[in-house]
């Protein structure tokens, strides 16, 4: 590949420096880019523009011609990308949550129990169990109803209600099949 800035055009340039930066960022640019994108910098064009900005101060310094300049502005932008590296390898890789691939779930009590006991095996707890407690049970647990709903189907007040699951609940924690799923 050859330098589109030669030895005589970098001498012409001496002196107006906004002219010498605008020809080898436009000579530079593109390569430097490609450099390091294929180091694998994750924001190339960001590592760009700080090799750019660490070369300017330096350009009525350099000496050696566009060969110089070009190993300094390349040795500038080597020095950014393992820059860029080692502090990728020091920062933790960030992620967006995503709700979908969290397998931090814990089923709940009342489902595992369920699935350790069969239907039958829930049928006989329940006829351990008086009629209002069992149509409690079944209504707040199975159908998923608040108290006060309950209330108003069984037409009894939301403390007999609360009543009835409290004391269907010692009944079935009292009952020995019971006592091994559930805690007092």
């Amino acid at each position: 590949m050859t330098d589109a800035l030669t030895d005589e055009a970098l001498h012409a340039l001496r002196g107006n420096s906004s002219a010498l930066f605008g020809a080898v960022y436009q000579a530079y640019a593109g390569p430097v880019l490609g450099y390091l994108t294929a180091k694998g910098v994750s924001d190339p064009e960001a590592v760009t523009q700080d090799v750019f900005l660490a070369v300017l101060p330096r350009l009525d310094d350099l000496s050696g011609g566009a060969d110089g300049l070009r190993t300094f502005v390349f040795s500038v932008a080597h020095a950014r990308m393992v820059d860029e590296h080692r502090r990728q390898s020091r920062t933790p890789e960030q992620h967006e949550f995503e709700p979908e691939r969290d397998t931090r779930e814990s089923v709940s009590a009342e489902s595992e129990a369920m699935d350790r006991l069969a239907p039958q095996e829930l049928l006989r707890l329940l006829d351990h169990l008086g009629g209002d407690q069992r149509e409690v049970l079944a209504l707040r647990i199975v159908a998923g109803l608040t108290v006060e709903q309950v209330a108003d189907i069984m037409g009894k007040s939301a403390g007999a209600v609360k009543q009835l699951q409290r004391r269907a609940l010692i009944t079935l924690r009292e009952h020995s099949v019971v006592k091994e799923y559930v805690s007092p």
